[in-house]
């Protein structure tokens, strides 16, 4: 229990106790599970470990800004990103495919500031409209949110198009758009859906029918999946230990440390370390979605609610697609799987949660 001294301190440094405290505890867990799943390489552990502090820097930073100061940069963010996504298209580098910019110092892709541009900057357009929104509204909106999507659609990277669109689409949800649309949206994908799916890649198309049928190429595109529901199936109850799972250190699970790193836990630590890590995660949740029910004005009640559903979203589809339930994406696990772009956006988000909790508390004691 924090005591009242302590509570007082956070909210002078505009911080929020139970998102730093779930926050710290979730890194925590992916530093350790990283050592196993990176062959014990603390070399590996020291750079994530570095990458989290700038990421609970950039928390801390932008929480000290009002949400009024968000909103007015937020349109300013989003003509940034645009801008760095079309020289992606023109100099991009990437294994396969141009998602990344390199600037010899720094390497970090663009495509990340979109998952905060996108839903701030939506926001930010409806502030000042009645709602819930008209249709020509509705539409303005909907073509902000697809350009960006187009443009990551293109590198090709169908994983964060998808953390892109989710976030601008559940703010018109929380904005008050009305079911008859969400019906009319799921029936023009379902129409949609063949031209969609020639559209893919062959190798979208090959994972959409790997998740179908994994065994059907079990040495080519099914052997991720199988290896990986391997792994987490044999944790049991509480696990082999930390250090002694078989598919991560005999080298059966590939992308152990980013994308499946969750298979390498379930498999180590077992169905009780997941009830830890759950136990985690549903404290971030729950404190988004309270302070996204207690904001004082309706940017920061929708922007609260948007990040905080994406952020479950996130979870979901990582161990969805590690236990073979959704197709591989690439969508890594929250706070835990390796990497640093992603990871340094998500602590932002977490940021403006804290900005729009703690001012509102400023406010009031006022």
């Amino acid at each position: 229990m924090q005591t009242a001294s302590e509570r007082d301190l956070l909210s002078r440094l505009h911080l929020d106790g139970a998102l730093l405290g779930g926050t710290v505890l979730l890194c925590a867990l992916g530093l350790l599970v990283l050592y196993s799943a990176s062959g014990e390489s603390t070399e590996v552990v020291l750079r994530q470990g570095l990458r989290m502090l700038l990421g609970l820097g950039a928390m801390c930073a932008i929480a000290q800004f009002s949400p009024a100061q968000l909103a007015r940069w937020a349109p300013m963010f989003y003509l940034l990103g645009v801008c760095l996504l079309l020289v992606v298209a023109v100099v991009g580098t990437g294994r396969g495919s141009q998602r990344w910019l390199d600037l010899g110092f720094i390497r970090f892709q663009p495509s990340e500031i979109m998952k905060l541009a996108v839903p701030l900057t939506v926001a930010w357009f409806l502030n000042d409209k009645l709602l819930p929104p008209s249709v020509p509204v509705v539409a303005v909106a909907l073509v902000g949110i697809l350009i960006p999507v187009g443009l990551v659609m293109e590198q090709p990277d169908l994983g964060t198009a998808i953390l892109i669109i989710v976030p601008g689409l559940l703010v018109l949800f929380f904005a008050g758009l009305g079911w008859r649309w969400v019906a009319a949206a799921a029936c023009a994908v379902a129409a949609l859906a063949p031209i969609g799916w020639y559209a893919m890649h062959d190798y979208q198309r090959q994972r959409v029918l790997t998740l179908l049928d994994p065994t059907q190429d079990p040495l080519g595109t099914g052997y991720h999946i199988i290896q990986s529901m391997i792994a987490v199936g044999s944790g049991g109850w509480s696990g082999k230990g930390w250090l002694n799972g078989t598919q991560s250190h005999l080298e059966f699970l590939p992308e152990r440390a980013t994308d499946f790193i969750f298979a390498v836990y379930c498999e180590e630590f077992g169905l009780l370390g997941v009830l830890v890590m759950l136990a985690a995660y549903s404290l971030v949740l729950a404190r988004g979605v309270q302070i996204a029910a207690g904001a004082q004005e309706g940017f920061g009640r929708i922007i609260a609610a948007s990040l905080s559903l994406t952020f479950f979203f996130y979870i979901f589809v990582n161990m969805s697609m590690v236990i073979g339930q959704l197709p591989v994406v690439g969508v890594p696990l929250p706070l835990v799987s390796y990497g640093g772009t992603s990871l340094v956006t998500l602590m932002t988000g977490l940021g403006i949660l804290m900005s729009i909790q703690t001012h509102r508390r400023f406010i009031v004691d006022s």
